[in-house]
């Protein structure tokens, strides 16, 4: 695999994009989860629904799964434990969806209660 090299003033040395590139998609990545999660917060306030809390914790994995990136990143977190704290994390973010949308289907929208 072929190294490309970024060179940063003279005489500091040069740093490979490989070495860019995952704090640069963690950072990217956790900039997005915040503004998605506020906006699930902000429409959780305002619906005040148990699918919306369902959706926005849905949504906390992403920023979640950030966090897990950026501990094994600093090598404070096992390759082995990222990589299963990962796919536990996806497999909670599937409930979560799943249970917001049969709660959605399963409540009147008018009362939030039960459907007869």
């Amino acid at each position: 695999m072929s190294s490309y090299l970024l060179h940063f003033g003279m005489g500091h040395g040069s740093v490979s994009l490989e070495t860019l590139a995952l704090p640069s998609v963690l950072v990217l990545a956790g900039g997005a989860s915040v503004i998605v999660v506020g906006l699930a917060i902000a429409a959780f306030a305002q619906r005040r629904s148990r699918s919306y809390l369902l959706i926005v914790l849905a949504l906390l994995t992403l920023l979640a799964r950030t966090v897990v990136g950026w501990l094994a990143m600093g090598e404070l977190l096992p390759v082995g434990m990222h990589h299963l704290m990962e796919h536990a994390l996806d497999g909670v973010m599937a409930v979560l969806l799943i249970a917001a949308v049969y709660f959605a289907r399963t409540t009147d929208p008018t009362t939030g209660g039960e459907r007869a």
